[in-house]
């Protein structure tokens, strides 16, 4: 038996896109058994994989876990972080492992001189690099998300205006030049005529409240009201998604939902938007602002438009994501 750890410490997107890597590695090797390292809040994204066996999470340093990790001796460890934390725990364990090449020098060259090296290849293809030294291959069966009996989301915890299907709007992100502005999302809300649900966490719970308070009974503010794993069942019962450059969207391409994603100072070309099962790419549609001279101006994001005027945002024309709902 091969028993193999995978690492991956954050975020939901990030994890998200590892499960690909997850299933491949149990179907491809006979008998393996698959553990997972990860930070604590993540845990119940992957708590319900039948796949995994074991999971260990931190909060911040690896000390905790180091032990239990050792008594493991574990045949590889898939390493699909590659920063300080992983790299501790593989100089721990002392055991045979691949981790991700990491194309931070290519981002910094397109990010700050704009000069677009990197390969066109999406991570979830980068992540299977990593496990070719096992014969692991990518047969492009997309990402899984399994949502716990609990939290499934009964419809009549929704307003009976959106007990017969409903759009997902997801509003939340962590750094503010991925969310679109206040305004962009009311405009949208306005041109959309079926009922919406919007999605976020607690910090964009007021943000929500405003939305709904100005465009009426046709939108319901879910930010903050529900758990990580109940934002996904609704995500799975929406009949379609748009959604910034955040977590819900790899969420949303798991249960190939239609994804609209909004991409603001960050770009497709990372190789991070909607990854689909084969056949289903077409539910993807893409919205950005091109040819602005200041984009990208970071691979992550900022609290706010460095230039000031937030142009990758506040140029996307709503006309695009309301056709893109009606076809």
């Amino acid at each position: 038996m091969k028993k193999i750890l995978i690492i991956r410490f954050s975020s939901i997107g990030d994890i998200a896109l590892t499960t690909p890597i997850i299933r491949s590695l149990k179907q491809q090797i006979d008998h393996c058994e698959l553990h997972y390292l990860t930070k604590v809040q993540f845990e119940p994204l992957l708590k319900n994989h039948p796949c995994i066996s074991k999971i260990f999470t931190i909060k911040k340093s690896i000390k905790p876990v180091l032990a239990q990790l050792r008594s493991e001796k574990y045949d590889y460890i898939v390493d699909l972080h590659n920063n300080i934390r992983s790299t501790s725990v593989i100089l721990n364990l002392t055991r045979p492992f691949n981790s991700l090449k990491k194309l931070n020098f290519r981002k910094w060259l397109l990010v700050n001189l704009k000069i677009n090296t990197l390969p066109s290849v999406h991570v979830v293809d980068r992540y299977f690099d990593v496990v070719e030294p096992l014969d692991v291959k990518n047969y492009g069966n997309g990402l899984e998300i399994f949502i716990d009996p609990s939290d499934e989301v009964a419809l009549e915890k929704l307003p009976e205006t959106h007990r017969n299907g409903f759009i997902g709007l997801v509003i939340g992100g962590k750094h503010a030049t991925k969310r679109m502005p206040e305004s962009k999302v009311i405009s949208i809300c306005f041109h959309i005529k079926k009922p919406i649900i919007l999605l976020g966490g607690p910090e964009d719970f007021e943000k929500g409240e405003a939305v709904q308070e100005m465009v009426g009974k046709n939108v319901f503010n879910a930010c903050g009201k529900f758990s990580i794993m109940q934002s996904a069942s609704l995500v799975k019962q929406a009949d379609a998604i748009i959604s910034n450059d955040t977590g819900l969207m790899h969420i949303a391409a798991a249960f190939k939902k239609k994804v609209i994603s909004i991409w603001g100072n960050t770009l497709p070309a990372f190789g991070m938007t909607p990854y689909f099962e084969k056949g289903f790419e077409a539910n993807s549609i893409i919205i950005e602002v091109k040819k602005l001279s200041c984009r990208p101006c970071s691979k992550l994001g900022y609290e706010k438009c460095p230039k000031g005027h937030f142009k990758c945002m506040n140029l996307i024309d709503e006309k695009q994501i309301v056709n893109a709902i009606k076809t």
